[in-house]
């Protein structure tokens, strides 16, 4: 008998060792911080690992979270500064930066975030026009952020970031805005094709006024080149009369004879080509020009001598003014050139 209570005495003993164990060896999982309450009361914060506790004194309190958790904001309804009502819902960041804070400083730490944001965005977004409203995101997410933030600062919470996920005008408010900007892109677009048509005016009058510029600097540039044109025509006709000069001065009367007939021949020519010339009345007898163009071949001969060329030949015959049937045959001599601005004896 003795024998098996001892048995059972060392049994319960080491029962009770491995609840002592079990009850004071505590493993702390990653992202985890537990809180220690000795008789109800915070004593110290458990990290990640293998802790140890006084067993049946000591116990754990609180298991908080201390990774960064996000939090949804509910839709609420927001009067805006200029009484527009409009619907709005955000995100909420925060992370637990102090655990024993966190677990004795405010009950339900989520539900004490998510009401502390709904009300700030209340405050934020009704203090702002809705054009305002609509523009200016960034600026109502860093107000919420910095008011927030220190809202919860003495939980031990740190609010990393708030952002507001919509806003939502009424419908009616929306189709007017709507019609506004289109007005609006109307309006910037009638200002736009003005300007391209002012610019378009703009091209083309220094278009035409180089053009103008460039046609008058090829006006005075032909101006010029027909003045040195005629310049040199005077020139050729100057040396010419000067040498048909010095010829009759020489004694060679063939030479003025020849200056006469070509002006005769190129005054003919211009009186026949005339546009308004129907019927062209002669002054003198055909047998004049003939008798030049015997002149002509006269000192043609002179010139090249009478054996270099083909000797000129009787003039053919001409028709005399009087309706006579009878013709006569004029020959040009080669020894007697008759001026043909003289006017022929009669009956020749």
């Amino acid at each position: 008998m003795d024998l098996a209570g001892l048995d059972i005495v060392v049994i319960a003993l080491v029962v009770l060792v491995i609840l002592i164990l079990f009850a004071g060896i505590k493993t702390i999982p990653q992202g985890y911080q537990y809180t220690v309450e000795r008789f109800g009361r915070y004593t110290r914060t458990l990290d990640p690992g293998l802790n140890l506790i006084i067993p049946f004194i000591d116990r754990i309190g609180a298991k908080m979270n201390v990774m960064e958790q996000v939090l949804d904001i509910p839709t609420q309804e927001v009067i805006t500064r200029d009484n527009a009502s409009v619907a709005s819902d955000a995100v909420a960041f925060y992370q637990v930066l102090n655990p024993a804070q966190a677990a004795y400083q405010v009950a339900n730490l989520e539900h004490a975030i998510i009401n502390l944001t709904m009300t700030n965005i209340r405050s934020v977004m009704g203090s702002m026009d809705l054009d305002e409203l609509l523009s200016n995101r960034d600026k109502i997410n860093d107000q919420l952020l910095r008011v927030v933030d220190e809202a919860a600062n003495p939980w031990g919470v740190k609010i990393t970031r708030v952002e507001i996920k919509d806003i939502a005008p009424p419908k009616d408010l929306v189709d007017s805005m709507a019609r506004q900007m289109k007005a609006e892109r109307e309006k910037r677009a009638q200002v736009l094709e003005a300007e391209g048509s002012r610019n378009a005016q703009i091209l083309r009058a220094e278009g035409a006024k180089q053009s103008a510029i460039l046609e008058a600097e090829g006006q005075r540039e032909a101006a010029f080149r027909d003045a040195e044109a005629r310049e040199r025509l005077a020139e050729a006709e100057a040396k010419a009369t000067k040498m048909v000069s010095e010829a009759i001065a020489a004694g060679d009367v063939q030479a003025i004879n020849y200056f006469v007939a070509q002006k005769y021949t190129e005054a003919m020519a211009a009186i026949g080509k005339a546009p308004n010339s129907k019927i062209v009345l002669m002054p003198m007898e055909a047998s004049s020009l003939i008798g030049s163009l015997g002149g002509i071949g006269a000192i043609a001969r002179e010139v090249f001598g009478n054996g270099g060329g083909a000797q000129v030949a009787s003039t053919p015959r001409t028709r005399q003014s009087t309706p006579a049937t009878t013709t006569t045959t004029t020959t040009a001599s080669t020894s007697a050139f008759r001026n043909p601005f003289e006017t022929p004896p009669q009956g020749s």
